[in-house]
C-alpha cells in the first residue's frame, strides 16, 4: 500500500485533482452556483460555509487528512479544462479505516447543468479503482436517501449493493432522512 499520495486520476472526459487552501476560490464558487441545488440533498449550511476563509480551512485540513491517510476528495473538472478553472463536481471517499476492517464512506456531487452526462459514474470509478488499487480498501460504503433515484442509479451501475435502510440516518436539508446502505466490495481482496 502507498501512502501519503496525492493522486492526479483521469478518465476519457474528467480529471480529478486534490486542491490546496489556494483554491479556495474555485470550490466556494462550486458551492455557490449549486446552493440551491444541493439544498434538498445535503444539511443545512450556515452562511460561514459560504466564504472562503471557510473553504481555505476544509481544503488545509483536506489535504492534511490524505497525507494521515484518512480522507481523499477529489475535485473534478472537465479534462480540456487545462488550467482547473471550474470545479464541475466533488468526490470524497472519507473515514478511511485500516486494519481488517479496510473500508471508507464516499460521497460526491455533480454541478446541476452537467447531470445526467455519465460524468459522475466516470469520476466514481476512477475513484474506486483508484482506492481499490493504490489504498488497498476491500469496502467503499455509500448511505443514499431513497427518493434520490439519480444517486442511486449511479452507485448500482457500478456494482454497488444494498444492504438495507438505516432509518432516520442523517440530518439533511433539517430533516431526518432514511437512507439506503449501498457497499462495494474489493473482490480482489476476498
Amino acid at each position: 500500500m502507498k501512502k501519503n499520495i496525492s493522486p492526479l486520476l483521469l478518465t476519457k472526459n474528467l480529471k480529478l485533482v486534490i486542491l490546496k487552501e489556494s483554491s479556495s476560490g474555485k470550490v466556494l464558487d462550486y458551492y455557490l452556483r449549486n446552493r440551491d441545488h444541493f439544498k434538498i440533498w445535503e444539511p443545512l449550511r450556515g452562511e460561514k460555509f459560504y466564504t472562503i476563509d471557510y473553504h481555505k480551512t476544509a481544503l488545509k485540513e483536506g489535504v492534511k487528512r490524505v497525507k494521515e491517510g484518512k480522507e481523499y476528495r477529489f475535485m473534478v473538472f472537465e479534462k480540456d479544462d487545462f488550467d482547473l478553472n471550474k470545479i464541475i463536481g466533488i468526490l470524497t471517499f472519507s473515514s478511511i479505516v485500516k486494519g481488517p476492517f479496510l473500508s471508507c464512506f464516499v460521497g460526491y456531487s455533480i454541478d446541476k447543468s452537467l447531470q445526467n452526462k455519465g460524468y459522475m459514474a466516470q469520476a466514481l470509478k476512477a475513484g474506486i479503482d483508484f482506492m481499490f488499487e493504490s489504498i488497498g480498501l476491500h469496502r467503499i460504503e455509500a448511505n443514499i436517501m431513497p427518493k434520490n433515484v439519480p444517486s442511486l442509479k449511479v452507485v448500482t451501475k457500478l456494482g454497488f449493493k444494498n444492504e438495507g435502510i438505516s432509518p432516520y440516518y442523517l440530518k439533511i436539508n433539517g430533516e431526518w432522512e432514511d437512507h439506503r446502505h449501498m457497499v462495494l466490495r474489493n473482490r480482489e481482496l476476498e
